[in-house]
């Protein structure tokens, strides 16, 4: 959906190579007003000042993926419906 858009990606991190800490996720909430989270087909839209690392990671204990920031908007998960509507 990214590159049907014509949107660029300015860091791509893998997970697996480089996974996030949590003051990596605090320094990241430190630069967003509000944060999507997916559970499920659930999007659950918060002030990012109400958001913890904890409520970032999934049932494995590892943040959940893929975290995308676009201006002062932070997805946490993967939903095609709220990915457009960052987008837009």
């Amino acid at each position: 959906m990214l590159s049907t858009r014509k949107t660029k990606v300015r860091e791509e991190r893998l997970t697996t190579r480089a996974p996030l800490s949590e003051e990596d996720v605090l320094a990241l909430l430190g630069t967003v007003e509000t944060v999507w989270i997916v559970r499920g087909k659930r999007v659950d839209r918060r002030p990012a000042s109400e958001v913890s690392p904890a409520d970032l990671k999934g049932p494995t204990g590892s943040f959940r993926a893929p975290i995308l920031r676009r201006g002062k908007r932070l997805l946490v998960g993967s939903q095609a419906e709220a990915l457009a509507e960052l987008l837009d």
